[in-house]
């Protein structure tokens, strides 16, 4: 039963979960750039600097570089545990600056990609169910094989195909702009990331949807009057939505890492952009604090996630109403 305790037991799990997950992710990004060479050349602008002996000593000195390697490890998993990233190597600018003015413009495309993902899906799959007959047929194929096409399709590549007709040729949208060029300049970012996901998730909605349509308690609710359409909003939808909201937690962590592709494609600002920036100097700051800011979001979207799928799933409603009727009836009994 989804009691208040059993939720809080969960979001306890899902956080012990994101702790092992923030350190992996850590250890990994810290090994993998050490691994690929001394951080002091991207502190000193590269392999080609002309730094001195004492700047080089100097800078060694001043990022803790001078300083074992175990210990040089535990400095920045405590950097990472209380989310002081100190100094990008590149930039020389405080990383949690570089953070706050970057992943705000990721987050909201994101979730207006997610939420149109999840419009474009309900529709597609409301419009196959409530098809009938040789029409409804040649519907359900067409968006099927809609879904197959734009769930498969890379992102790179639809953001071309958008940017040349609705920039280059139409005219009618503008290909580039960020933050300056307001509300338009999202429009075809947010159909580039939204359009796969739309149709795995279409996928994921319409096999339940067709099994809970006749489905006893489908077959029941008609038998007592219920029109199609409450047939299918207030049964039959909530049983085909259970698997697309589980996996709704993997398509926002989707949404994030196909951020990279849309903010370079469009010339966005926005953490996937900087992230590839800051792996191509190698600034070992920069990097592990927006893989930590990714791995803490997409942790909270999958606490959130789990929380909605317990509120939404039937079967705890019908316990929790069962529990309610008992409870009554043992009230009646002893009156």
């Amino acid at each position: 039963m989804s009691t208040p305790k059993s939720i809080a037991v969960a979001v306890l799990n899902k956080l012990g979960a994101a702790v092992l997950v923030v350190w992996l992710t850590a250890t990994v990004v810290f090994l993998a750039l050490r691994a690929s060479g001394d951080p002091l050349e991207a502190i000193l602008g590269g392999p080609g600097s002309q730094a001195s002996p004492e700047a080089v000593a100097q800078a060694r000195a001043d990022y803790g570089l001078d300083q074992p390697f175990f210990m040089q490890y535990l400095s920045q998993l405590w950097r990472v545990a209380t989310l002081q990233f100190g100094d990008s190597y590149a930039r020389k600018q405080p990383v949690a600056d570089l953070l706050a003015a970057n992943v705000p413009p990721t987050l909201v495309l994101a979730t207006l990609a997610f939420v149109l993902a999840w419009v474009l899906a309900l529709a597609a799959t409301l419009a196959a169910s409530t098809a009938r007959g040789r029409l409804g047929r040649a519907i359900r194929s067409a968006l099927t094989g809609i879904e197959t096409v734009s769930s498969v399709m890379p992102q790179f590549f639809l953001g071309a195909v958008l940017i040349l007709v609705f920039a280059s040729q139409l005219q009618w949208l503008p290909a580039t702009g960020g933050a300056s060029g307001g509300a338009r300049a999202l429009i075809l970012p947010v159909i580039t990331l939204a359009v796969p996901i739309a149709g795995y998730l279409a996928h994921v909605l319409h096999g339940p949807l067709t099994e809970a349509d006749t489905a006893p308690f489908a077959t029941t609710a008609r038998s007592r009057g219920a029109s199609e359409s409450r047939v299918l909003l207030r049964h039959t939808l909530r049983h085909a939505a259970l698997p697309a909201i589980s996996l709704s937690g993997w398509a926002y962590g989707s949404l994030l890492s196909g951020a990279v592709v849309v903010e370079v494609l469009f010339a966005r600002q926005g953490l996937g952009r900087l992230l590839l920036e800051a792996t191509t100097v190698r600034d070992m700051p920069v990097v592990i604090g927006s893989i930590t800011i990714v791995a803490l979001l997409y942790v909270v979207v999958l606490i959130v996630t789990d929380i909605v799928e317990r509120i939404v799933d039937p079967r705890g409603t019908a316990r929790r109403e069962l529990a309610s009727s008992g409870s009554d009836a043992s009230t009646e009994v002893v009156a």
